[in-house]
Formats: structure tokens, C-alpha cells, sequence
């Protein structure tokens, strides 16, 4: 059962005469980190934005926390944290109140929304800038506010799209850890990376996509052995290169 997590059934989407996902499945059960893992162009964002009911499928369902997508799009965005690498910050809050604005639209709102919100500030090591401007705030100070707002409601699924995009590798360990922390509280986490230390690191399963279609999927090390390969960067290179023969 995927009643808390994420089921991608048969998924395509076509932008004009360009197919950018072709008949996608795989899912996230609670407690399950799994890596969409990709070059630039494979569909890994396309596929997020899909399951964040931002564009729709042409084809195919998606479950969200046993919502659908398609028919109870509101009840998929109460349930999920969404957090892309163009995500900004409101630039004239500060942390403390983008939080609060947040988990009010959420529906959090009088006492359990100030303990949630000085819950992700200390937990999210966020309490030294917590008081300043967003817009005054280095890039791994504003990676930190990003997750904690995805996290404000305590959604059941969280969905990341190249989460460590342009952190230096102290904020990168620290995000990396907060997913796994995410996951052992019973969340399905689902993030894509095209960083393949990051991906060993951290996924308990892989989703190799190419060109909008799924190469492979499993844990690393299956991976690595659907392809004889001995590294997943090898892997990902023949997984690769057989497609486009």
C-alpha cells in the first residue's frame, strides 16, 4: 500500500511535438528517500511538477498521500512539501515570518503554529538569522528557510528538485541529513539530483530517467548490476549511450 506516499502510474506530458516524460511509473512508499536521477532535459522536473499538480498529465495517473492528482488537486497540495531550486524567498520578511505566513495559508494557525515554527527555526539551525531580511540571506541560509517552509504544515510527502543546486558542501550535508531525517519520521521523500555522490549517498532507490523514459530503477546497486557497471556514473553513462544508439 502507497496510502502515504507517491504512485506515478503510465505518466506522459508533451510540450507541442516534444515528448518531455513518455510513459513514466514508479512510486515512494513512507519512509523511502528515491532519487529521479537525470541529465538536464531527462524530465525530472516535468515529472515533479506533475506530481505537485502544477501541470497536468497528457496520460497516466498520480497519487499523492492516496489522493488523485487529477481529481483532488487541492487535497494533494495540502499533503505535500514542494521545494524547487527557483523557489524564492519573500525578500522584506524575515524567516520567522515567512514561516508563519506559510504555515497560515496551510491552515496552521494561533499556538501550534508559533511551537512549529520555533520548532523548524532550531531544529533548522535557522535561529542566528531568524530575525534578519530574507533578501539579506546567503544562499545556504535561504536553503534552509526553503526546506523548513516545505516542511511547516507537516506534509506526509516532501518533493525536492535538485535540492543542493549551488550549496557549498556544509549546507549540502546539512540538507542531506534533514531528508534523512524527513524519511525516518515516516515521510516519502522524492528529490531529483544529477549528482551522483549525493544520490549514493542518500537514495535507497533510483529512478534513472533519459530522455523523458525510465532507464532503470532500484537500488544502487542494482542499478549498477542491470548495467555491469562497477560505479553508477558508469551505469548512468551506459544507460545512457544504449538509448541513444
Amino acid at each position: 500500500m502507497h496510502t502515504a506516499g507517491i504512485v506515478v502510474s503510465s505518466v506522459s506530458r508533451a510540450y507541442g511535438n516534444s515528448l518531455a516524460v513518455d510513459d513514466v511509473s514508479f512510486s515512494v512508499d513512507p519512509g523511502e528517500i528515491v532519487c529521479l536521477l537525470g541529465a538536464n532535459g531527462a524530465g525530472k522536473t516535468t515529472t515533479l511538477r506533475m506530481i505537485a499538480t502544477l501541470i497536468p498529465p497528457d496520460r497516466g495517473r498520480i497519487d499523492v498521500a492516496g489522493r488523485d492528482a487529477a481529481r483532488d488537486p487541492l487535497g494533494v497540495r495540502a499533503s505535500i512539501g514542494y521545494q524547487t531550486g527557483d523557489t524564492g524567498l519573500y525578500a522584506r520578511l524575515t524567516p520567522r515570518e515567512l514561516l508563519r505566513y506559510f504555515g497560515t495559508l496551510h491552515g496552521v494557525d494561533g499556538a501550534a503554529l508559533v511551537d512549529r515554527v520555533d520548532d523548524l527555526i532550531e531544529r533548522f539551525g535557522i535561529a542566528p538569522f531568524a530575525d534578519h531580511m530574507c533578501g539579506n540571506l546567503s544562499t545556504g541560509q535561504a536553503q534552509r528557510v526553503s526546506l523548513a517552509r516545505t516542511l511547516v504544515h507537516d506534509p506526509p510527502v516532501l518533493v525536492l528538485d535538485e535540492p543542493t543546486s549551488g550549496l557549498d558542501i556544509v549546507s549540502s550535508t546539512f540538507l542531506l541529513d534533514a531528508l534523512r531525517s524527513a524519511a525516518r519520521a515516516g515521510r516519502a521523500v522524492l528529490f531529483s539530483s544529477h549528482i551522483m555522490s549525493e544520490v549514493e549517498l542518500l537514495a535507497d532507490r533510483i529512478v534513472l530517467l533519459h530522455a523523458g523514459r525510465v532507464r532503470a530503477t532500484g537500488t544502487v546497486a542494482s542499478v549498477c548490476a542491470t548495467f555491469a557497471a562497477p560505479t553508477l556514473t558508469h551505469a548512468f553513462l551506459r544507460a545512457t549511450a544504449e538509448e541513444t544508439r
